[in-house]
């Protein structure tokens, strides 16, 4: 028995929380564990490809897939388009957590996608009581409900302290994307 089943929650407004998910799913690889991450409001067009997808590829049980738009979705101002794609990310990880086919799985940036009022409580909800017992179940994104970090067996805060980009340096390949 791999002793696995917990729900992770890692959040805040700092930077970080993909990159900490991605480095856990990493990890469970190395024990040839079976990671599936999904990312919500990644991967469109116009868009670059990120380092870490890149990198990702290169392991055999590590699966990512990504549902993104080819723009940022701004609070209010989501399209028929990305509502569209919402609802196939949130149906694919019902399907992926529930499945008991991965060990780990990563859904990123599902709290930008119920802050901005694309997805309900009760669908973020529904994800944690549906998932696989023995599924592990990291959330990442800034605005975690109350009622998700209640739920989590683990939350981390991520807080900024200081960040270049407010010194005015842009977003560096390798770095930051």
């Amino acid at each position: 028995m791999n002793n696995l089943g917990l729900i992770h929650v890692y959040t805040g407004e700092g930077k970080g929380k993909t990159t900490a998910a991605i480095g856990a799913g990493i990890r469970a690889v190395g024990h040839r564990y079976r990671v599936y991450m999904i990312q919500f409001l990644k991967g469109g067009s116009g868009f670059p490809e990120y380092g870490e997808i890149r990198a990702i590829k290169a392991f055999k049980n590590f699966t990512i897939e990504q549902f993104g738009s080819s723009h940022f979705v701004l609070p209010g101002k989501a399209s028929d388009e990305d509502l569209m794609i919402i609802s196939q990310a949130l149906k694919r990880a019902q399907e992926v957590s529930s499945s008991g086919e991965y060990d780990l799985v990563i859904l990123d940036e599902i709290n930008v996608a119920y802050k901005l009022g694309l997805l309900s409580l009760e669908d973020l909800l529904a994800l944690l009581k549906n998932k696989a017992s023995q599924t592990e179940l990291i959330l990442t994104g800034r605005g975690a409900p109350p009622e998700l970090l209640k739920r989590a067996d683990l939350v981390s805060q991520i807080i900024p302290v200081k960040h270049p980009y407010n010194s005015g340096v842009k977003a560096r390949k390798g770095i930051e994307y």
